[in-house]
């Protein structure tokens, strides 16, 4: 029977893993088989569903993974088989440690999570924190926006995010992509931190924030032309 990992190789496109390496340059091409995220996807949730044993066996196995792909079909696997917060939380502490890209990291979608927001935004505090790992602060920051900036939305959760003082690339892009998301969904909210002078961001973050802002087609022109406007000096 053929191992995990030799389905996922027998799925891979070398084309895209070479496109892949490009974009992930901190993994080493040669760990990166090449399996297109649509097929990884169909994959998993074949996986779960008809082998559920193996699934549950693959994501307690020995971490990382060796290749990048076995770390993307882990990711996608705890949002197949978290049935509860408690679960998800406990797969995700083992994993989030060893997730060393941003593609990675943003496949993780579980929406279990969604089922005790209470426990959950406790839980991002932690991963926001500042001796956690690069990529666990931006699991928490992307977490956030995906569950955070509707009715579960509250004021506080800004400062959460804005205090944030890191200096990897991944990080601050997650941050910017926060607040772009929030200009949007809870401008008036939002709209002060960009309007207080001195700027209570970073001028990277700020300045990204607002060009993410700016190009999504929710935006009108007079919001655009007005958040061009709140641009600082770098």
């Amino acid at each position: 029977m053929p191992t995990i990992r030799e389905e996922l190789a027998a799925l891979a496109d070398p084309a895209y893993r070479d496109f892949q390496a490009r974009l992930v340059p901190t993994v080493e091409a040669g760990r990166i088989l090449g399996v297109r995220t649509p097929a990884l996807r169909r994959y998993a949730r074949e996986l779960a569903r008809r082998r559920p044993d193996e699934a549950h066996a693959f994501v307690a196995a020995h971490l990382p993974h060796a290749t990048y792909d076995e770390m993307n079909l882990h990711a996608e696997l705890i949002g197949l088989l978290a049935r509860t917060p408690e679960e998800a939380f406990c797969l995700l502490e083992a994993f989030l440690p060893h997730v060393d890209n941003w593609a990675t990291c943003d496949l993780i979608r579980v929406g279990a999570l969604g089922r005790d927001l209470d426990a959950t935004i406790e839980r991002i505090r932690s991963w926001v924190a500042p001796e956690s790992p690069e990529y666990v602060v931006r699991f928490g920051v992307t977490t956030l926006m995906s569950l955070f900036l509707g009715d579960a939305f509250e004021p506080s959760q800004l400062q959460l995010v804005a205090d944030i003082d890191r200096p990897e690339y991944y990080v601050n892009m997650a941050r910017a992509w926060y607040f772009s998301y929030a200009l949007i969904r809870q401008g008036e909210a939002t709209l002060p931190l960009f309007e207080a002078r001195p700027p209570r961001l970073d001028a990277w973050t700020h300045n990204k924030s607002l060009q993410k802002a700016r190009e999504s087609r929710r935006v009108t022109p007079e919001q655009r032309a007005y958040l061009q406007s709140l641009k600082v000096r770098a």
